[in-house]
């Protein structure tokens, strides 16, 4: 038996109806293979009815995403005529939104593609993240939109890069006994800064799996109850010196955590 054929046609990439195509055959996980042919950046009539003439002798389907709204008219004409099975992807929700904003669209392919300010801010935020990691650089503290504050493997790292993927400027200083932390850091505003407060006991389960991975013995001193102690107790020193917001992390995923950041940020 031949493999379903289904053939995308798009004015842009064609990526979304790829995407959303795959999501429904997902729905039809019983091991059937098929074949996904995406035809982009298609400009005129002719270029649609060649496809439709090849979909018609191979019996496949149609997915497409034309925000023209004559081109998408000429789909649908072509799919009666030569008995397709065709899915308008984005022509009804360009519909229902010009019924609803009472605006028609810019009827522009490829607009999410547009490299557009936000993007470059958020590339900006990425790169600034990676650079002030972990306190390499006491610098990026003035700089920063964002400050994060905690003893080791309290995720300052992820979080860190979830924040840049929101545009924000992010620097995160390590907190270790043995080190005082960069004036920097005393004399930026406070209300930038966010201690990331962790239990002893779920912080020491991290680090002995941490330690596993790394190879060695989960015994090692950076494990140690007492160490865990010493330095949290360090970091409750430093953050009351701050006047920092503290969220505890102990239960939470960094994805919560950095919500409930974006919404103190939101009441400044």
């Amino acid at each position: 038996m031949n493999k379903p054929i289904i053939y995308l046609l798009s004015d842009s990439l064609g990526e979304t109806a790829e995407q959303v195509i795959k999501a429904a055959l997902l729905q039809f996980g019983n091991g059937q293979s098929y074949k996904i042919y995406r035809t982009p950046y298609i400009q005129n009539k002719a270029q649609i009815k060649k496809i439709l003439t090849q979909a018609t002798q191979d019996r496949a389907i149609i997915g497409y995403t034309l925000v023209d709204p004559d081109l998408r008219q000429y789909v649908m004409e072509k799919s009666y005529e030569y008995k397709l099975e065709v899915i308008d992807i984005i022509g009804p929700m360009l519909d229902a939104m010009e019924r609803l904003f009472e605006k028609k669209p810019k009827m522009k392919p490829g607009l999410n593609h547009q490299l557009d300010e936000s993007y470059f801010k958020r590339v900006e935020a990425i790169e600034f993240a990676v650079k002030y990691d972990d306190g390499r650089d006491p610098r990026g503290i003035e700089q920063a939109d964002i400050v994060l504050i905690g003893v080791s493997r309290t995720s300052k790292t992820p979080l860190s890069q979830y924040l840049a993927h929101k545009s924000l400027k992010v620097a995160n200083v390590p907190i270790v006994p043995e080190v005082e932390p960069p004036r920097e850091l005393f004399n930026t505003d406070p209300n930038k800064c966010y201690g990331l407060k962790i239990s002893s006991g779920k912080l020491n389960g991290i680090r002995k799996e941490r330690l596993k991975a790394l190879g060695l013995k989960a015994s090692a001193n950076y494990a140690a109850m007492d160490r865990i102690d010493q330095e949290l107790e360090y970091f409750d020193a430093i953050v009351d010196r701050l006047g920092c917001p503290v969220i505890d992390v102990t239960n939470k995923a960094v994805e919560e955590t950095a919500n409930i950041i974006l919404q103190i940020q939101m009441t400044r």
